[in-house]
């Protein structure tokens, strides 16, 4: 199970012109704990979304000058914050739209709240899920840059072990967590161990050779 953080410090962007959904909607998120910024329009979603970072945006697809998709495309190209549709009824091309603009689901109008909570619930799981496979990412981005026997010891591993990077790196990881040292310490190490046996080897090889 992800860790997510608690629902009293999720903020929720609910986007919709329409006065009375946004007033009904935000209700029934703030009942279930959640804090909620509203905005009636594409452009404040923006405005917002530059000053305070939502952990989800709930997005009305239709609406009067900057639509939903156009708010999804700039959160897109620009953040990593998750977003789902509100649709009206009768837009057939919507699950289209929302796949395309990267949305993480959708919901058709008039929404009601059970739906709309066990939604973003969900959402927010799928999110947490992400995010952690994003930062996995960075790290191994960093790690392999930045020393270079961490890259020696995943190479070490990827040979011997048959894994992927990825899967090497989280090998190596590991192993430094559940022995409570550094993975510099444990590459290192790894590196240092190999050279030794590579030469050792190499000895014995010779050796061999010598004496025939």
């Amino acid at each position: 199970m992800i860790k997510q953080k608690t629902v009293s410090n999720t903020k929720i962007l609910l986007v919709d012109d329409d006065r009375l959904v946004l007033s009904t909607l935000s209700s029934s998120l703030q009942s279930a704990g959640y804090q909620v910024e509203t905005a009636s329009s594409g452009e404040t979603a923006i405005r917002l979304c530059e000053h305070k970072t939502p952990d989800l945006a709930v997005l009305d697809m239709r609406m009067p000058g900057m639509d939903g998709i156009e708010v999804a495309c700039w959160m897109s190209d620009r953040t990593e914050i998750p977003f789902i549709f509100l649709s009206a009824h009768g837009e057939d091309d919507v699950v289209e739209k929302a796949v395309a603009s990267g949305a993480m689901g959708y919901l058709l109008k008039p929404v009601d709240s059970p739906q709309l909570i066990a939604m973003v619930s969900a959402v927010l799981e799928r999110s947490a899920e992400q995010q952690m496979l994003r930062n996995k990412e960075r790290q191994l981005t960093q790690a392999l840059s930045g020393d270079r026997a961490i890259s020696t010891a995943v190479g070490i591993l990827i040979g011997r072990e048959r894994l992927n990077e990825k899967q090497a790196f989280e090998l190596l990881r590991k192993y430094a967590r559940s022995n409570h040292r550094k993975l510099a310490d444990v590459a290192h190490e790894l590196v240092e161990t190999a050279e030794k046996l590579n030469l050792f080897a190499s000895s014995c090889t010779s050796a061999a050779d010598n004496s025939r």
